[in-house]
């Protein structure tokens, strides 16, 4: 036997494709040979194989060795291959038995041992997609892959183990070693960290009713007010009141955060939603995507069904705060370089918060801002029309008063709002689950003119502000989802006349404070 064949998964975003991997032993000199659009660390496997083998008691052959991945056009990125390069190799050999349509996904130490990889989940997921759910992976990855439904995932702490279960004969030392226990411990997570309460959030009522609103329809939301009056507090809550994830959702944000490597996706599905609160000098990679060859997820991909926090939102560059406006109508991002095109899914809730101007005391009267009209201006003006027009919410903070503060134990708590959220959202489902969609927020102006019609005595005042050029269409479009979401929150079968203004009021609080 001269050729070997196994099977691995390349990543492509979140989308994996199965992979080929086949090896030849020539009667040249010896070499070794990756082909298929390797990257350099695919093409550095060369060493570890040889090493890993070595060290496992299996030296490879001395003659030149050829592995060719197919599809061959695909680009082959990161260490996830070594597995499976070595096993089609040994397997050349005649080292091993077939494989079958075992897929072997891992890295290899010098010395043997198997390591984790990034994106254990989508690849595990797309491999029982295409029909192969028998799956190799390193011990420490063995409760992530785990968690796909259908997968007959086996996990290995060395390569003597695995290829002693595939019928080889390692050096019975190789077999011996067995390195520490606490390598494959180190992704493990406990519980997640408890959510910060609504009840420390003293007085702002408005604001808490307009957060309240923004989690049960999933809504983008603008604060706007001058510092310490809790803007980042009631941004940091909102995903305490939002509901768990579904087992669809979850699966998609925990296969997310397992392509960015993050430890928390590594034992158990991520039930509760994301939170992402960047700092305002990440660029734009970071936020949106991208980095060098294939573009990697960023933030706003991270709060997929979460929510994106964007603290002193008019500091970031305006490129950044304009390219958030595509996956905000969309909720996809397409990221396109020359290595390649992915597509990583991007439905979070955008929460915004500003000063009212650069010195952040233009609030109330204002006495004591020293900003000009002009500055305020161009400071507001980093967040552009396009932008705003796509967030719901706009809602005006003001600082707490003394008495609102010094009133302790007398807001409702996180899982109070929570309750109220909850049943809001089981009202949309059954409402718009035979349109397919889940929230409020996803309900398209066509079906709001159509099968959600108003009557035209309740929209009367939308009617004048269109007219007036006081909302745009999409502004229309968007007051009226969140009369929707009101009408939910009241436990009401549609909005009425009060529904339809607070919503506007909740529109244009920022416009009529400025």
């Amino acid at each position: 036997m001269a050729l070997g064949r196994t099977y691995s998964v390349a990543l492509v975003g979140l989308n994996g494709y199965m992979v080929e991997v086949e090896a030849d032993i020539g009667q040249s000199l010896p070499a070794f040979v990756i082909l298929g659009l390797p990257d350099a660390a695919l093409n550095e496997a060369r060493e570890r194989i040889r090493s890993a083998a070595k060290n496992s008691g299996i030296p490879l052959s001395r003659r030149k060795i050829t592995a060719n991945l197919i599809p061959a056009s695909l680009p082959k990125r990161g260490s996830g291959f070594d597995l499976a390069v070595t096993m089609a190799v040994l397997r050349a050999a005649n080292d091993i038995r077939p494989t079958g349509r075992s897929v072997f996904i891992a890295e290899l130490g010098l010395d043997g041992r198997l390591r984790p990889v990034r994106g254990i989940l989508p690849a595990v997921m797309a491999a029982v997609q295409a029909g192969y759910p028998d799956v190799v992976v390193a011990q420490a990855n063995l409760a992530e892959a785990s968690l796909v439904p259908g997968a007959n995932v086996s996990g290995y702490r060395t390569l003597a183990r695995l290829a002693l279960d595939f019928g080889a004969d390692p050096q019975e030392l190789a077999l011996d070693f067995e390195p520490d226990d606490a390598e494959d411990d180190a992704g493990a997570s406990g519980e997640a960290a408890p959510c910060p309460d609504m009840a420390d959030v003293s007085g702002q009522g408005e604001a808490r009713k307009a957060l309240e609103v923004a989690a049960a329809g999933a809504h983008h939301l603008l604060l706007t007010g001058p510092p310490g009056a809790g803007k980042t507090m009631l941004a940091e809550r909102l995903p305490g009141i939002l509901p768990d994830l579904a087992d669809r959702e979850s699966m998609e944000v925990t296969a997310i955060h397992s392509l960015c490597g993050l430890p928390s996706s590594q034992v158990q599905l991520l039930r509760r939603p994301p939170f992402e609160n960047p700092h305002h000098t990440a660029t734009a990679a970071a936020i949106i995507g991208g980095g060098s060859g294939l573009p990697r997820p960023g933030a706003a991909s991270r709060a997929h069904r979460g929510v994106l926090f964007l603290d002193e939102a008019p500091e970031y560059e305006r490129r950044v705060l304009d390219a958030l406006r595509q996956p905000l109508e969309s909720g996809e991002l397409v990221i396109h370089r020359s290595a390649g095109t992915a597509a990583y899914p991007a439905r979070f809730q955008l929460v915004l918060a500003a000063n009212p101007c650069p010195c952040g005391k233009a609030s109330g009267k204002g006495l004591d801002c020293t900003c000009t009209p002009m500055m305020r201006r161009r400071y507001l003006a980093r967040m552009s029309g396009p932008l705003l027009d796509r967030v719901d919410i706009q809602l005006q903070v003001e600082r707490v008063s003394l008495a609102d503060f010094g009133q302790a134990g007398a807001e409702e708590d996180t899982a109070s709002v929570a309750r109220r959220v909850r049943d809001a959202r089981q009202r949309q489902v059954q409402r718009l689950g035979p349109l397919g969609l889940e929230t409020n927020s996803q309900v398209s102006g066509r079906v709001l003119r159509g099968e959600l019609r108003l009557p035209p005595g309740v929209t009367r005042i939308l009617d004048h502000s269109l007219e007036r050029g006081i909302l745009t269409a999409r502004g229309y479009d968007r007051v009226l989802r969140l009369a929707w979401t009101l009408a939910d929150l009241g436990l009401r079968d549609a909005p009425d006349v009060n529904d339809v203004g607070q919503a506007l009021g909740l529109r244009q609080a920022t416009a009529a404070a400025a």
